[in-house]
């Protein structure tokens, strides 16, 4: 059975037997991977620090039947200690490894991985509000999968905007014709906030008014928890305050 190295950002973990761990992790070239550590509950386990949760690792397996086994660890990102330390990132990396771990497969592509890394580490550095790193990570990473939300023209017959209605159950946008009735309107600085959050555009992120962020945040929970049916339980643990980030 062959071996092989890859670099992974670890999701979660599950205590297997008396001393070791199943790490489920997500890699830039295998996509996502469930593997066996052994040991690493031990106090002298060499590489059991390396695999916890929002850890960033150079890792070398041995492909299993079912599980692959851990051979190496080596860190590149040490993110876990930044971001336990602070309530506000914690919460919100929880909700981007939690989704990860939903839209991601042996098929995820290498840019899921480096969304979520670059997640990670800003919110490490507390670069920004951490719930704005957030909003931007679960629309981005939900285009990448396929799931865009429409932000300029009807999400349900194409006719082009400008439109005022975000239904999260109908794709975004739509326009008065395909609008449920009592749909309610969406403030035009609103929906700049949404667009640069999906572009990334951080200085214009970071100015914004917190009411414009928390009704932002409200709409991006919305659309990621619609279309990912089961919904992302750490997102109730997220508060929409701005954190030591913000600016």
């Amino acid at each position: 059975m062959p071996t092989y190295r890859d670099e992974a950002v670890i999701l979660r973990t599950h205590k297997l037997g008396e001393a070791d761990r199943i790490v489920t992790m997500l890699s830039r070239r295998h996509g996502k991977v469930r593997a066996v550590a052994k040991g690493v509950r031990r106090t002298s386990s060499k590489f059991g620090s390396r695999l916890e949760p929002f850890m960033v690792a150079d890792v070398q397996l041995y492909e299993g039947r079912s599980l692959d086994i851990v051979q190496q660890a080596e860190s590149l990102g040490a993110y876990g200690t930044d971001i336990a330390a602070h309530y506000d990132r914690f919460t919100a990396a929880n909700a981007m490894v939690e989704t990860a771990d939903r839209l991601s497969d042996a098929e995820a592509t290498p840019e899921q991985y480096l969304l979520l890394v670059g997640g990670l580490r800003a919110l490490s550095r507390g670069e920004h509000a951490p719930r704005s790193i957030l909003d931007s990570y679960l629309l981005r990473v939900m285009s990448l999968s396929g799931w865009a939300p429409s932000l300029e023209d009807c999400a349900r017959c194409g006719a082009p905007g400008p439109h005022s209605v975000f239904v999260a159950q109908l794709g975004g946008l739509v326009c008065h014709a395909d609008a449920p009735a009592g749909s309610p309107r969406i403030a035009e600085k609103t929906l700049t906030l949404l667009r640069a959050l999906i572009r990334g555009d951080w200085d214009l992120i970071d100015a914004a008014p917190h009411a414009d962020t928390a009704a932002a945040s409200g709409l991006v929970a919305a659309y990621a928890q619609w279309h990912l049916e089961r919904g992302i339980r750490s997102l109730a643990h997220v508060s929409s305050t701005p954190g030591e980030g913000a600016r």
